[in-house]
Parts: structure tokens; C-alpha cells; sequence
């Protein structure tokens, strides 16, 4: 068996911008966006959608984020993405760009497993931590 998980984000009517933000701080690049109005689905979507995501990605650090706007969105509970990077200035620039009006939960500091870690919610209500391979300092 070959399987390829990926992460799917929904998104109450701002899948444009949340892209447009994590390809701007995270390094990476939107994806082609297909719109509700340009669809088979078209009919299906709720009054205003037309230019709505119906699917799209973003990819950064050689991965793919794809998601949509999707009517009647759910916030995800017990769910964040987890970014791992190598160095503790990757951390503090990752999390200080995703920072951007977000809620910070744990600010970015060393912990006994990692050189750097935080957790935030974004703008967006997507949930990040941050986490450092490094060994902390001793």
C-alpha cells in the first residue's frame, strides 16, 4: 500500500488570502485556485461565492498545503501543523511571520526537547507550532 497523506485546509470565504500569507511568510508560492463560479459546481455555491476557492494549494520548504472555501466551515479543534526546521533563526522568522495577527499560545523560547518552540493560531484560525531540531543549549 502506497499512501501520501496531505493536509486539507477548509476556509469560511478567506482561502485566497490565508495562501496568499503563507506562501509571503513562509517563502513559498500559491498554486492554481479554481473558483466556485468557474465550476460544474457553480449552482451549488452559496450566493457571493462565484470567486470563492473551490480548490487550490500552497507549497513552501518542498511540501503542499491544498484547501477551499468551503460553505458552513468548521474551526478544527485538537489539530495544528507542525513545522519543523533546523535552525533557531528559522524558527524565530517562521514564527514571527505567522505571528501576524495572530494568538500567540506559547511564545517562541527553548523547552528541554528543542532549541526553539512555540505554538500561535493564526489569522486565519489555523493552529502552527513551531519546533526547532536543535538540542537546547545546556
Amino acid at each position: 500500500m502506497n499512501l501520501r497523506p496531505e493536509l486539507f485546509l477548509s476556509f469560511d470565504g478567506q482561502c485566497d488570502a490565508a495562501f496568499e500569507f503563507y506562501a509571503r511568510a513562509l517563502g513559498g508560492t500559491v498554486g492554481a485556485l479554481f473558483r466556485w463560479g468557474n465550476s460544474p459546481m457553480a449552482a451549488e455555491a452559496p450566493e457571493g461565492w462565484a470567486a470563492k476557492v473551490l480548490h487550490g494549494s500552497v507549497s513552501f520548504g518542498g511540501w503542499t498545503i491544498a484547501g477551499a472555501d468551503v460553505p458552513m466551515c468548521q474551526a478544527l479543534q485538537g489539530f495544528s501543523i507542525l513545522l519543523n526546521v533546523d535552525a533557531p533563526e528559522d524558527a524565530t522568522r517562521a514564527f514571527d511571520a505567522l505571528s501576524e495577527n495572530a494568538t500567540v499560545i506559547i511564545s517562541l523560547q527553548e523547552t528541554f526537547w528543542s532549541a526553539r518552540y512555540g505554538k500561535l493560531v493564526d489569522q486565519f484560525g489555523v493552529a502552527w507550532e513551531i519546533n526547532c531540531q536543535q538540542e537546547p543549549a545546556r
